[in-house]
């Protein structure tokens, strides 16, 4: 493929079409052309095999295909065909559209003009394009290598036709290597049966049995075979497709043995294990054994009384939904709902009318309507309509089997007759995204123990418990969880509440006392615990000052760089909400499942590969300050943003002009609270990021050399004038220096741009005006006068200038200044003078500061000294200017 995978590609649009009644070789070969050229449109033929249907039905969401009804109107200059010679024309096709050929087999035809045929003899038209993507280390997701695997099988026989090629076999090794996953070939792709298998696939179905175990279904079938001679697993897979069961175990008697092949869907079944009791083997999702001197009848019974030692209970539909969903009615206009998908990103909504499920409206249904003028048509009109939905407790297997036979990517969820949540295609794909079926159950409870003292976590229980018993769900999550996997100290107590958290932190101050301050719109309360003791069963709780109780919310951007509107939702939707993934990790509180670990979307393993990942490719649009938050988390824990995140940054990064100032202010300045900023501020010149939060900042080498040598001086006790919260004088040095060079104009601007309070304000002018004056300050002057340029700026920007300013005079009048005549005063006061016979008023002040400059140039020492200074000062009538 090298030379196809070399072309540039055409001005205009191109399409990439294949053949009506497209199979799998033919639709991954499609993706892949896809992948080779980004600007081309693979466009699906009206007509795919079942099993193709029932794969973008679950998958589809996650490829990049178009419908032919969906092209826009404009001409096609170039048509890429795979794995076809002939095509049926698409709307904008004409004379001059130039078609190119990918096929794996011979030419059959004479070629038009402008058509031209590149092929070679390999098993699969996948395989050639698979290479050029290998040539070229084009990337994958595991569900694009997964589908071009299936092409590569499909038309191979799994490899196995006479007309595979070694090419076939390295380009599927490629594909797995990029994460294919194996398992679900089987379940898509199907081969005919002989007629001997057919007549034991018969016998099978008659003599099936189908038993419920911990929620999941098992399918049994025996049957006798006496002179078969052929393979069985091709039965076996047919009996899997035709119960579609989360287990089958097939039972076939031959003259004189009991041949027993086990198949699971998921990994709560252990096949190898039931295998294994019976003297075979294989592993957790196939498996099989050879069964000697028993009958069919008793191989049977005991098979059904030792599965439920090798079976866990399912994960269910309650385990993965989203709860909170939103329903329309049927009579609400097209363009209303519209406007609701707009606001919330979601792809479909459930349409009910009285309490009963009645359909689902999908974006792609509103957005064909809004394209004929409907929007004020009612959704009923457009929607795919059906009763289809499961119950909490159902296995997610049954949400794929209605997800493929009706082709919904939301499957509603009913609870008493209600409405309560939705389970969608990313839901079943992250959960099996990872070649599992169930998410690990994956305990912290030790961790905790460790984390918290005795009593902080006896009083975390009473919480959980208290929520259990009000029917809500309480939860650590965020940082705190992160912190408390990378076992970083735990400063906060945070708990998230699917529920309703201002009640919950009522009931624990109504039982232990203490203030609850509310923010009724947001969900949330501040549990203030100051002043009241709480005992508890591991002894008093101590040094915890308040806990923060967040009611689960999703959140909406009604634009870029907007703050977010709130509303209650699940903790799975509130998880989602949030900026990475190492972030987005809760632990469960409630007694029944205390420690449990929820992790929806990678976050462990991102924790374990030290990755700072977003959750989307929108998240640095709808909040630029994330790109600031991403920089401040990478330092912090020493993790690297992943690839694809960093690109995100580039393309966002200048909405960052966008944002608030004091929501900028408000990131840089915890940017300016950590260990080694110099280090984030490095790392978001980088991104080129930091012209966007102030004009003229640079993260140079000489601004960051400023910060470890302020750094140093306050750790070493360099400067002792400090003046204030020690770190609150961290950040203001820190802006100080980030100043220090700015022109007089960015210096203002900056100020009005990030919203700086007055004093903050004061402190960066005084770093600008002070900086003007070293070379006055490097005069030999004496300590009054330079007390006199000095004099009106706060110290903090004393020590900006100090910590920038080259070693020198300058630079040691400053240190004195700041540590010894700054604080000089006259010993004489006002009440003094005046019984001197200085007269009140101006002459007060003007004589006090002659004195304290006096006793700064060491002309008066003591007391005596300066009521001298003063009566001649009078005698000569000379108070000073």
């Amino acid at each position: 493929m090298e030379r196809l995978a070399e072309r540039p590609m055409e001005e205009g649009l191109t399409l990439i079409l294949t053949h009506e009644n497209a199979d799998f070789d033919a639709v991954a070969a499609q993706l892949a052309a896809a992948k080779l050229y980004p600007r081309a449109i693979p466009v699906l033929p009206r007509r795919v095999n079942r099993n193709v249907r029932a794969f973008l039905n679950l998958y589809g969401d996650q490829l990049p295909f178009m419908l032919p009804d969906e092209l826009v109107r404009r001409p096609v200059d170039q048509v890429i065909l795979v794995d076809a010679q002939t095509m049926a024309t698409v709307r904008g096709m004409g004379p001059r559209t130039r078609v190119q050929i990918i096929d794996h087999h011979p030419l059959a035809r004479d070629l038009p003009p402008g058509w031209t045929y590149h092929g070679e003899p390999v098993g699969a038209t996948t395989t050639l394009l698979v290479e050029g993507l290998a040539e070229r280390g084009i990337g994958l997701t595991w569900v694009e290598a997964t589908l071009m695997l299936l092409g590569i099988y499909e038309d191979t026989g799994s490899l196995t036709y006479p007309s595979t090629t070694s090419r076939d076999l390295r380009a599927a090794a490629w594909l797995i290597e990029r994460g294919a996953d194996l398992t679900i070939l089987g379940e898509f792709l199907h081969h005919p049966m002989s007629e001997a298998q057919r007549r034991l696939y018969d016998r099978l179905v008659e003599s099936a049995e189908t038993r419920e175990i911990e929620g999941h279904i098992v399918v049994i079938a025996a049957a006798r075979a006496d002179g078969f001679m052929e393979e069985v697993s091709t039965v076996a897979h047919r009996l899997r497709d035709l119960f579609e069961p989360s287990a089958l175990f097939m039972l076939v008697e031959f003259d004189g043995h009991i041949q027993m092949v086990c198949r699971t869907t998921t990994d709560d079944i252990d096949a190898g294990g039931v295998a294994a009791h019976f003297g075979g083997g294989g592993h957790a999702r196939a498996a099989a054994a050879v069964i000697r001197d028993r009958s069919l009848a008793e191989v049977r019974e005991e098979l059904l009384r030792i599965l439920p030692h090798y079976i866990r209970p399912a994960v269910t539909v309650a385990e993965i939904m989203s709860r909170g969903v939103r329903v329309l009615p049927p009579d609400l206009p097209i363009g209303e709902a519209a406007r609701e998908m707009q606001r919330t990103g979601h792809e479909g909504f459930p349409v009910v009318r009285g309490g009963r499920v009645i359909g689902l409206l999908t974006r792609r249904a509103v957005d064909r309507a809004l394209q004929h003028g409907l929007s004020g048509q009612p959704v009923e009109r457009v929607m795919e309509k059906g009763e289809v939905y499961v119950l909490p407790s159902d296995p997610v297997e049954k949400v794929q089997r209605l997800m493929i036979e009706t082709g919904w990517g939301q499957i509603p969820v009913v609870e008493d007759g209600e409405v309560v949540g939705i389970v969608t295609r990313t839901d079943l794909i992250k959960l099996w995204g990872e070649r599992l079926r169930v998410r690990p159950r994956l305990s912290v409870a030790s961790a905790m123990e460790a984390a918290f003292p005795p009593a902080w976590l006896a009083l975390v229980r009473e919480i959980g418990a208290t929520a259990q018993s009000m029917g809500f769900i309480a939860y650590f999550v965020g940082g705190l969880v992160r912190d408390l996997i990378l076992n970083h100290p735990i400063v906060d107590v945070d708990i998230v509440v699917e529920g309703d958290a201002i009640a919950l932190a009522d009931a624990m101050r109504e039982h232990h006392g203490g203030r609850v301050v509310a923010h009724r719109r947001f969900g949330t309360a501040k549990w203030l615990l100051e002043g009241v003791t709480i005992t508890t069963p591991a002894g008093r709780v101590e040094g915890l000052k308040a806990i923060d109780f967040v009611t689960a919310r999703r959140e909406f951007y009604a634009h870029p760089t907007a703050l977010p509107q709130v509303e209650p939702s699940s903790i799975k939707q509130d998880l989602h909400r949030r900026d990475f993934t190492i972030n987005t990790l809760a632990v469960c509180l409630n007694p029944d499942r205390f420690g449990e670990l929820l992790d929806f979307y990678g976050g462990l393993q991102d924790l374990q590969r030290g990755l700072i990942r977003v959750l989307h490719s929108l998240s640095f649009v709808e909040d630029p300050t994330r790109i600031l938050r991403a920089a401040r988390l990478e330092a912090r824990l020493g993790f690297r943003v992943e690839p694809r995140t960093e690109e995100l940054i580039h393309h966002a990064v200048d909405l960052l002009a966008r944002v608030s100032g004091e929501r900028i202010r408000h990131e840089m300045e915890l940017i300016l609270a950590e260990a080694e900023p110099e280090r984030i501020l490095a790392r978001l010149e980088e991104w080129r990021a930091l012209a966007f939060v102030m004009p003229g900042l640079q993260a140079d080498e000489w601004l960051q050399e400023r910060f470890r040598a302020m750094r140093t001086a306050l750790e070493q006790g360099e400067w002792k004038a400090i003046e204030g919260a020690p770190e609150r004088w961290r950040i203001l040095a820190g802006w100080g220096l980030i100043v220090y060079r700015l022109p007089s104009d960015q210096l203002e601007q900056a100020i009005r741009r990030l919203r700086f309070p007055a004093r903050d304000a004061d402190v960066l002018r005084g770093v600008h005006d002070v900086r003007g004056k070293l070379d006055r300050l490097a005069e030999p002057l004496k300590p009054s006068t330079i007390a006199e340029h000095l004099d009106s700026y706060p110290a903090a920007a004393l020590f900006v200038i100090w910590v920038a300013a080259p070693p020198g005079r300058a630079r040691e009048n400053l240190y004195q200044y700041a540590h010894h005549w700054r604080g000089v005063r006259p010993i004489l006061r006002g009440d003094d003078l005046r019984r001197l016979g200085v007269p009140p008023g101006p002459a007060i002040g003007r004589m006090l500061r002659a004195l304290r400059a006096a006793r700064l140039d060491g002309e008066v020492r003591t007391r005596e000294d300066e009521i001298t200074f003063v009566k001649e000062r009078l005698a000569k009538s000379l108070v000073g200017p």
